[in-house]
């Protein structure tokens, strides 16, 4: 039988409330012994919160609102006791005490959800969903990890899986005739099947690359000569000082790293060292890591100091820049900054205009409107509002083998090989997809993944 577990499910520390759960065969019986004669907890009906007072012998603890819930109808679908005290670190670790004294166990990190998982309230990429939804910072990766709870990622796991499932029938329906020199599948369905596989394993694949940045807040490298505003337009945009500022050029000798919530998605903005050519060692190791942030960023922001650089001279140096960098998958903003040391922009500047050139003052808090605006940008043209994006990497690495596995198929299909290791590639693919579900699991895997939970959840 299994034990009856408890933990503190509110985060660690003082506050107005705190939140204890039970789960497991025995919770309702050790709730029970908490209470005084007062409160028959045995009466109380499921789904009904009801004050009480929570008593060691005749010392009274706390008072409280406790819930119950009875299997199936449940979290953990296990009979489970919500108890709601006060947030006095002290009652929270008396009533815990109190529980394990009356023969309850801690529960390890996740396991609360783990017996949701085992008791099929829920699948894995469901189960993987609640620590993604706990973990979200920003509307975007709030959506995606509900989209992901109330299964819509499962959907399309399950529709590969049927697809899966035909292509096995029909060719293990051949192997059962293989004697008889029978040819039941036919091959261009086969082919036909493995084209549509193939082209929504690609898709959610493909889908991982924003998908992840989404969930991880999307990298945005700011680079330039020295000078140019690079650190002034980081402390703007995140509208406090994180990076020095100073008019010595040279002064940010490495990378600097904030994130910040615009119009509902977190971006990673990563203030860089000056790009030139220097003879101190420091600030060149400084410059590597300015090229290297941009390897790593979706979006560019290349600043110019329209005080200094001059538009003849402009569009051959973004050019030089292009050259030097991987430019693919990246979003390039130019950005003109420092206007309000001018008066008036000159006539001959109309070209940056026309080259899509954002002219700001980042000192001055001028257009940077129009930089976040580019940013949203960004993201909009993903359409992410359909939310069917991967953002797990476990998911990731199993899709990568089931898109193999396809390739292989494919392959045994145009060298004519036998039935039998065609067969062996389609189990291979639906192992994996048993693996990204949950219908086939190690306690390894299971460990892995809710070992990452917080306690409590």
């Amino acid at each position: 039988m299994k034990e009856t577990i408890c933990a503190i499910s509110t985060p660690p520390g003082l506050g107005a409330i705190a939140m204890i759960r039970l789960s497991g065969p025995e919770a309702f019986d050790t709730a029970a012994k908490l209470f005084g004669g007062k409160f028959q907890f045995e009466q109380l009906k499921p789904q009904v919160a009801k004050f009480s007072e929570i008593y060691d012998g005749e010392q009274l603890i706390d008072q409280v609102v406790v819930t119950k819930f009875a299997a199936p109808r449940s979290y953990t679908g296990e009979d489970m006791v919500e108890i709601s005290c006060h947030g006095s670190i002290y009652i929270q670790k008396k009533i815990i005490e109190l529980l394990v004294e009356k023969g309850c166990r801690m529960a390890a990190p996740g396991e609360f959800t783990q017996r949701a998982f085992l008791n099929g309230k829920m699948d894995l990429p469901q189960a993987e969903a609640i620590a993604d939804l706990i973990d979200s910072q920003s509307e975007t990766t709030h959506k995606l990890a509900v989209n992901q709870l109330t299964g819509t990622f499962s959907k399309k796991i399950n529709a590969l899986r049927e697809q899966f499932v035909q292509l096995a029938s029909l060719i293990e329906l051949e192997l059962d005739f293989s004697e008889e020199d029978v040819e039941f599948a036919n091959r261009d369905e086969l082919r036909n099947i493995l084209d549509s596989l193939r082209s929504e394993v690609e898709r959610l694949i493909a889908s991982f690359k924003i998908g992840n940045v989404l969930k991880t807040g999307i990298p945005v490298a700011i680079v330039g000569k020295p000078n140019v505003g690079k650190s002034t337009l980081l402390n703007t945009i995140l509208q406090h000082d994180r990076a020095i500022v100073s008019h010595i050029p040279g002064t940010t000798r490495d990378t600097i790293e904030d994130t910040f919530n615009i119009n509902g998605t977190l971006f990673r903005f990563i203030d860089t060292a000056g790009i030139r050519q220097s003879d101190d060692e420091i600030e060149n190791y400084g410059i590597q890591r300015t090229y290297h942030a941009i390897e790593q960023a979706a979006i560019i922001l290349y600043m110019l100091d329209i005080t200094q650089d001059h538009p003849d001279t402009v569009e051959q140096e973004i050019e030089d820049f292009k050259a030097h960098v991987d430019m693919q998958d990246k979003q390039l903003v130019i950005i003109a900054n420092k206007i309000d040391q001018m008066e008036s922009l000159p006539a001959d500047y109309q070209r940056w205009h026309d080259m899509g050139i954002l002219f700001t003052s980042a000192k001055r808090n001028v257009n940077i409107d129009s930089i976040e605006e580019q940013l949203t940008q960004y993201v909009e043209r993903f359409q992410i509002q359909d939310l069917s994006l991967l953002t797990n990497e476990r998911h990731y690495a199993l899709l990568s083998d089931i898109s193999t596995s396809i390739d292989r198929i494919q392959q045994g299909l145009d060298d004519q090989i036998p039935t039998d290791l065609l067969a062996e590639d389609v189990r291979a693919a639906l192992y994996d997809l048993g693996c990204l579900t949950g219908t086939i699991s190690t306690d390894e895997l299971l460990g892995n993944i809710f070992g990452k939970f917080c306690i409590g959840k």
